[in-house]
């Protein structure tokens, strides 16, 4: 038995709104389609997958799908009748499995149900019940509808390959499902149990559920980060991102802004990636006079390859001099846009020492950072 997965994916999905068609959607990291994709590859009693798409559509899907070993997709028409007419023309199989790529999360019990099921029927469906009451809709309430014996219908949709080629061929007109299509022409049509997990993306609610369902637990890691840079002959400090007029400078291989450089070694230990010093050594000549903003940005993109989200920074600067108050909102404002979170995230702090140490005989200035920081709690 050859078992084909067929996903029709060639709608435009505008009720969800956004530049791109829903199944091109990006969520937890991958587009519903490819969600779907991926899940129905994995099933070992899938042999292939074939898509269909809409025209115009090329471009999103090859960046989409990526490297994964798909058959060339295939272009829909303009009724999903005739998109899943179109994919059934390209493939070769015993049993098929019509989905929607708008129904990205597929369980593997549901398809074991399915192909269950076509030992001793023409078709399989899953099913979930109806819990809420139904009544129509006369612009007030109407009458209600007896809910025994009516069940909400999901895909993915299996069927023998000749009980859907023949219902295809002799079907008259369009239809929403391959099933019922299957029921008029005298197939029998076999119900499973259906998953809440398959509900359809229609809406943008529908998207924040998935993304919380698919998306891996977060668990809250702390980084704590200290520099210290001396002073130099010079007539400003970077601090921040900040140019702040002073009577010295900070001496330091790059531009010495000592607030990001605590920064950078807090994110860099919430997420376990080592120091500043490792990832920027002071013997490359590169980071000479570097503006420590890509220093920021270069930790924000370690966070989010570990899948992790900054979700506040609270950083202390220590020094006499200069003032960092007539400076606050400006270096909190420049900090905030280095690692891409909203102000209210960035605290930014100072104090001094009460004229101890060498901060306190203003030699130079000290920062002290701590970045909390989400990430997925198997890193």
């Amino acid at each position: 038995m050859r078992n084909v997965a067929l996903i029709v994916a060639a709608g435009a999905g505008v009720r969800l709104g956004g530049e791109v068609p829903k199944q091109y959607r990006e969520v937890a990291g991958k587009t519903l389609l490819v969600h779907a994709i991926d899940a129905l590859a994995a099933h070992p009693s899938i042999d292939a997958v074939q898509v269909v798409i809409g025209a115009g559509q090329e471009a999103l899907y090859a960046a989409a799908v990526g490297d994964r070993m798909l058959p060339p997709p295939v272009l829909g028409g303009e009724t999903r009748r005739q998109s899943v007419a179109n994919g059934l023309a390209a493939i070769t199989a015993d049993r098929i499995l019509v989905h929607d790529a708008a129904r990205p999360d597929v369980p593997t019990e549901v398809i074991d149900r399915l192909l269950a099921a076509l030992d001793d029927h023409d078709g399989a469906i899953p099913v979930l019940p109806i819990a809420d009451t139904l009544a129509r809709d006369a612009g007030v309430l109407g009458e209600t509808v007896p809910r025994d014996g009516l069940v909400r219908v999901q895909t993915p949709q299996a069927f023998t390959a000749v009980a859907l080629r023949r219902a295809h061929a002799e079907w008259p007109g369009d239809a929403t499902d391959d099933a019922q299509m299957v029921r008029a022409v005298g197939g029998r049509v076999a119900l499973v149990a259906g998953d809440t997990r398959l509900e359809k993306i229609t809406f943008a609610e529908d998207v924040i559920a998935l993304e919380r369902r698919l998306s891996p637990p977060l668990v809250s890691r702390t980084g704590l980060g200290f520099d210290v840079h001396a002073f130099e002959p010079g007539d400003h400090v970077m601090l921040g991102g900040v140019r702040v007029a002073h009577d010295a400078a900070l001496a330091g291989h790059s531009d010495a802004d000592v607030v990001l450089h605590a920064i950078v070694d807090a994110l860099l230990g919430a997420v376990g990636a080592g120091d500043i010093g490792q990832h920027f050594p002071p013997s490359d000549m590169r980071w000479k006079g570097a503006d420590s903003t890509a220093f920021a940005r270069h930790a924000v993109s370690l966070v989010a390859a570990a899948g992790g989200r900054i979700d506040h920074v609270d950083v202390t600067v220590i020094c006499e001099r200069p003032k960092v108050g007539p400076h606050r909102d400006a270096i909190r404002a420049s900090v905030a846009a280095a690692l891409d979170v909203p102000t209210a995230r960035v605290s930014i702090k100072a104090t001094t020492t009460e004229g101890l140490g060498f901060t306190g005989r203003r030699e130079g200035i000290a920062a002290q950072a701590v970045a909390t920081v989400r990430v997925p709690e198997t890193i």
